[in-house]
């Protein structure tokens, strides 16, 4: 795979939140094409004093590419609307989820934990409030949910607000099998771009290398996963645009994955791939395009744990908890 030579893609026209200011919080939302899940509910709620009103809420599948017979972590967001106080998020503890296939089956009972964007505010600990994106933003996480037949499904949240009970539905597709890279398959020996065989605008490798701004983490950007493969190391490979990405998730990804590069040198490679290539041009970078896009439709962030031997041992989108993320890597095998 060679890496020169960026793919076009049509840019979707940013939504009007964002152009309002307030959070893009289209999780799903692709750079290149795609849509969001159906939010449930609408209408105003005071966040001051007074009561709530649960129809001001709204729940959002984050995940995507869901498929059947696999064990999968499902990441939902939850925010509130209203014309008085913007775009809120629904941040920190736990809430509950049932998930089952649309019309006739059983559901699942889970326990949603809250993880927050790297750097931001809000944890597992505590009852679930309301905050502002810029000091808290994240999504809750259902661990190890298995969907034993393709086909839509549905989630219900089930949580309390200052002492409102507020319940949501949103459904979403399941597939046969996984479209992007999976846990049990061969990663792709991507040949990405780096600081030494980059032969175009730095921003290709960075999008916040814009101006005279040099790449911020070229630790990040030191070799290839093509490379980290045939040398046997573990790598985490986090594709994410921090400058363009819509849920505002990205920079703060790979920020963790810079602090993770850090802290544990010598633990893995750790790569971060820009998805654009030009993005006044809409160009993608082709190592992104050969990861992530599929029928014109491109997700991001993801960040994929590729084991010594090639194989792919797990992957996070489109955020991840960096103690879970080390967790499994320290717990790979010496190849």
């Amino acid at each position: 795979m060679r890496e020169h030579g960026a793919m076009r893609c049509p840019r979707r026209a940013v939504s009007p939140v964002a152009v309002a200011g307030a959070l893009a919080f289209a999780l799903t939302v692709t750079a290149c094409g795609g849509t969001t899940s159906e939010a449930a509910g609408s209408g105003a709620s005071p966040t001051g004093s007074g009561a709530l009103d649960p129809t001001s809420f709204a729940l959002q599948l984050a995940s995507s590419d869901l498929y059947a017979g696999t064990p999968q972590r499902v990441q939902l967001g939850i925010l509130s609307s209203t014309e008085t106080s913007g775009v809120l998020m629904v941040t920190s503890g736990t809430v509950e989820v049932a998930v089952g296939p649309t019309g006739a089956g059983s559901t699942v009972q889970l326990s949603a934990r809250y993880v927050p964007a790297p750097g931001t505010a809000g944890g597992e600990a505590g009852d679930p409030q309301l905050t502002t994106p810029d000091v808290a933003r994240g999504v809750y996480q259902a661990d190890d949910v298995t969907f034993d037949a393709p086909g839509v499904w549905q989630a219900d949240v089930t949580f309390a607000l200052q002492g409102t009970p507020v319940s949501l539905s949103t459904q979403f597709p399941v597939a046969t099998k996984p479209s992007l890279p999976a846990p049990g398959q061969d990663a792709l020996r991507t040949q990405n771009l780096t600081m030494t065989n980059s032969k175009g605008d730095p921003q290709a490798i960075d999008s916040r290398a814009q101006g005279a701004t040099p790449v911020p983490d070229p630790e990040l950007h030191a070799t290839t996963i093509a490379d980290a493969i045939a040398a046997h190391r573990p790598v985490l490979a986090l594709f994410a645009t921090p400058v363009y990405c819509q849920s505002q998730f990205c920079g703060p990804s790979v920020d963790a994955l810079e602090q993770m590069a850090k802290a544990r040198p010598d633990a893995a490679a750790y790569i971060h791939v820009e998805i654009w290539h030009d993005y006044a041009k809409s160009e993608l970078n082709r190592a992104a395009a050969d990861w992530l896009l599929r029928e014109g439709d491109l997700t991001e962030p993801w960040l994929f744990l590729i084991g010594p031997d090639g194989s792919i041992v797990d992957r996070w989108g489109p955020l991840f908890d960096p103690a879970q993320v080390m967790a499994e890597l320290d717990a790979l095998p010496v190849d």
